[in-house]
């Protein structure tokens, strides 16, 4: 393998998908390897949040552990995951896409193939935190590697599709773990998931540093510029870059908020209220994300055909709707199939934040900003579930999933104030 292909000089020179330097204007072989590479990665994350939400219980049976220890060994996942987006997105706009995602690779990889080998909850929490670390750290700079080499024209919908690489890890997973657990266990299903992490290794092995990196790079250099705090800076470097920066955390947080407000009690509310049992929870859930991963690649598409701008508001305005008529249906069928429409719209806007945080940062902030600003929104809607827990214990669930409504209308403000349209605009 040439490691040389990791550096910046290795993509110094221009390829022929590139009219000017750094301006892609033809999708190429290395194109299609950044999408492959980083759709990987994203399967990657999906893939292991959800097997360790099924192997919870025969982990905890096999290491003694309390529910609260259980528990908290998907919370320091994700707290790793938060404080791995925020470090290595701006090592990646310091010191390169490619390298810093394979740093974050290996220690995911590493740290998860050691948690088969855990003897206790200690060992094993402080394997889950790391390998969170680099679970976070891969998730925005996998985006940013993506928009950098695609042509403007069809930025919308490789995000997108980047996007969907974490639908399709929580379905393999869904699919997986029920045949494999019983045969490998838990410490084998860890094992299992290191596969996905070698895969995206491979791929990404073999790409060079984005054009426009290397360029932008290679400025800086010249300038003798640029200090460990840039990236962050860049985030609110003026009055019109902040605005940009508030509304898209408004936008990242009524993601979460009603992604893991409606997907975490769900399943309950199918179980309880309606006597769904095992089976009929788990095509509810199927068919939702199946909605889902239709809305993801629809606003994609539709985005770099409308705009940026008009696409987050009829996704937005067809969350209110549906949050609301869904609230008013009691017939299992109709929940059913409503819930994959629901799906597509609440969560297909995922498909839009990659390519509009690529566009509205430069360079130097890009993978920053992907990072940091989607974990704001990330820890902001970790309340979701808490909040419709207290609104269900207070009135109901249909009560609880209307009040969802109300965050929608307040993502549509913020869209129409302080999100601009950057539909074909050149990456800086």
């Amino acid at each position: 393998m040439n490691n040389n292909n990791n550096s910046p000089a290795s993509g110094a020179a221009a390829s022929p998908s590139t009219s000017a330097p750094g301006v892609v204007t033809e999708v190429d072989s290395y194109s299609w390897k950044a999408l492959l590479g980083s759709a990987v990665g994203y399967a990657m994350d999906g893939f292991d949040l959800l097997i360790l939400g099924f192997m919870l219980q025969a982990i905890s049976a096999d290491l003694n552990l309390t529910p609260g220890q259980a528990g908290s060994l998907v919370t320091w996942t994700l707290i790793g995951a938060v404080f791995g987006g925020i470090v290595f997105g701006a090592l990646s706009d310091r010191y390169g896409r490619i390298r810093v995602l394979t740093w974050t690779i290996v220690l995911f990889a590493v740290f998860t193939g050691l948690c088969a080998f855990a003897q206790g909850y200690w060992d094993l929490l402080a394997y889950r935190t790391i390998a969170g670390i680099g679970l976070g750290g891969e998730f925005g700079i996998g985006m940013a590697l993506a928009a950098e080499a695609w042509p403007a024209r069809h930025r919308a919908r490789v995000s997108s599709y980047v996007g969907l690489g974490w639908q399709v890890g929580v379905l393999a997973a869904a699919l997986l773990t029920p045949l494999l657990l019983p045969v490998i266990g838990w410490r084998g299903m860890f094992l299992v998931g290191v596969i996905p992490a070698i895969v995206a290794w491979v791929i990404r092995n073999r790409l060079h540093e984005p054009e426009v990196f290397v360029r932008n790079a290679s400025a800086n250099a010249a300038k003798k510029s640029g200090s460990k705090m840039d990236s962050f800076r860049l985030l609110v470097k003026d009055r019109a870059t902040t605005k940009i920066s508030a509304g898209i955390v408004v936008l990242c947080s009524v993601q979460n908020f009603g992604y893991y407000g409606i997907m975490i009690w769900m399943p309950s509310f199918l179980s309880k209220q309606l006597g769904f049992n095992l089976t009929k929870s788990a095509l509810w859930t199927s068919v939702t994300i199946l909605g889902m991963m239709a809305g993801i690649y629809i606003f994609g598409h539709l985005a770099d055909r409308i705009g940026r701008k008009p696409s987050f508001l009829i996704f937005q305005a067809g969350s209110v709707v549906m949050v609301l008529l869904y609230a008013s249906l009691t017939d299992p069928t109709q929940m059913l199939w409503a819930g994959a429409v629901l799906g597509l719209f609440v969560n297909g806007m995922l498909g839009g934040y990659g390519a509009l945080m690529s566009e509205a940062y430069p360079t130097e902030a890009r993978a920053t900003a992907q990072n940091v600003l989607f974990n704001i929104g990330r820890g902001i809607g970790g309340f979701g579930p808490v909040v419709v827990g207290a609104l269900v214990a207070a009135y109901s669930f249909q009560v609880a999933v209307a009040a969802l409504a109300a965050i929608y209308v307040i993502d549509m403000i913020a869209t129409v104030f302080l999100i601009p349209e950057l539909k074909g605009k050149e990456l800086d």
